[in-house]
């Protein structure tokens, strides 16, 4: 049995870039595009290996910034044959108020919300989303109702180890479930210290972890494997130059997913209507070595790349 693999693309403009003052132009170089090893790389990447990735863009810009930035996130990610589906940060909607997660608002807020943004991201030619992620991973059961309200079919926001994701469902708990009449579909994730969750994103485990998780998911006959990356994760924290260890990273993972296609196929949302649903699937319990390898390739890379140089 093949395990489907998500790579899903939380894609946005930067928060702190905007209340930093820039403009959105500024803010897309910085956050889309990102030092050249934005998504437009990161398709280039992904069509290289014939790969299929879900990105989740947010279209709560547009509310500050009218639908241009919004579009010129979706129009690449479809013309290279990728999914869209939906992401939301709700503080560019409630700018005027202190500064709250999706899962910090009632049902009713919420659900506004969601439809608002769902309805923006249209506007900027994309298709009707079937599923969504919560900025930060900021869901709960409401959210969940509210997503089952407007039809959207999947929500991917349950990340055991980020203390924001409130989801109804077991912290290391990886097979998808029918939930709140939605289909919660996990983050990935290893035990990297006993009882400790690190989710599969780009920046927080080693290429060897992944390796390593995603052959324990196949060995394990894992229905799916979640791993997480961002639009501007390529690139510095500052936007203005790539991080190479990131980059290698995605490097490696793509040919490796190219290599075990047959066990380990890239999937869109739209490819699992026939998902299984409930069943076991717990992570991967990462030894000592891989732990203390990934910590020394942090430090490495936070030394070597996201140390901003000031000349003169």
């Amino acid at each position: 049995m093949a395990t489907r693999v998500l790579i899903t693309v939380d894609t946005e403009l930067v928060w702190r870039h905007h209340e930093g003052g820039l403009s959105w132009e500024e803010n897309f170089a910085r956050s889309y595009e990102a030092a050249g090893v934005g998504v437009p790389y990161q398709l280039r990447l992904l069509a290289e290996h014939s790969l299929k990735a879900c990105f989740f863009v947010d279209p709560m810009p547009a509310l500050v910034h009218g639908l241009e930035p919004v579009r010129r996130m979706v129009e690449p990610i479809l013309a290279a044959g990728q999914e869209v589906q939906l992401h939301l940060h709700p503080f560019w909607a409630r700018s005027g108020e202190a500064f709250r997660e999706l899962n910090q608002y009632d049902a009713v807020e919420q659900q506004a919300l969601i439809e608002q943004a769902r309805d923006l991201l249209v506007a900027a030619g994309a298709p009707q989303p079937i599923a969504f992620r919560a900025g930060s991973y900021a869901a709960n059961a409401d959210t969940l109702s509210a997503l089952a309200a407007l039809g959207i079919r999947y929500d991917a926001s349950h990340n055991g180890c980020e203390h924001l994701s409130d989801v109804p469902m077991d912290a290391a708990q990886l097979a998808p479930a029918e939930i709140e009449g939605v289909v919660e579909v996990p983050v990935g994730q290893i035990e990297h210290q006993p009882g400790k969750l690190r989710h599969l994103q780009l920046c927080a485990v080693s290429f060897a972890e992944m390796r390593a998780a995603l052959g324990h998911a196949v060995r394990e006959r894992h229905p799916l494997a979640g791993i997480v990356t961002h639009s501007f994760e390529l690139a510095r924290r500052d936007g203005l130059a790539p991080n190479g260890l990131a980059v290698s990273r995605f490097k490696r993972l793509c040919r490796y997913l190219a290599d075990h296609r047959e066990t380990m196929p890239t999937a869109h949302f739209a490819d699992l209507g026939d998902l299984p649903l409930g069943g076991e699937a717990r992570p991967f319990r990462s030894p000592r070595l891989l732990t203390f390898g990934r910590m020394a390739e942090q430090a490495w890379g936070n030394a070597r790349y996201e140390r901003v140089r000031h000349v003169g």
